[in-house]
């Protein structure tokens, strides 16, 4: 097995483990949620953003943002990783 073959399957390893937990997502919404949470990790991943300082660091800014511009500076690629480190 080569060694993209390995990297491509470990990274979809999660999603194939929490299949069975989706199938009780029974409307759009309910299973909207966890995609959106796993496309942000996944992009903290590739932007080299330790996953869970991440989400800890959106979810305890979230409250506190009061316009759009607020948020788009919260996605992994536009991230301050001064703000990350600091915690």
């Amino acid at each position: 097995m080569g060694l993209m073959h390995r990297t491509a399957e470990n990274m979809i390893r999660p999603y194939v483990i929490g299949r069975k937990n989706w199938m009780f997502a029974d409307t759009p919404a309910g299973a909207e949620a966890p995609a959106n949470i796993y496309s942000l990790l996944v992009s903290a991943k590739i932007n080299n953003i330790q996953p869970y300082k991440y989400l800890r660091h959106v979810l305890e800014t979230l409250p506190n943002v009061t316009n759009i511009d607020e948020i788009a500076v919260l996605m992994p690629h536009r991230i301050d990783m001064k703000s990350i480190c600091d915690e």
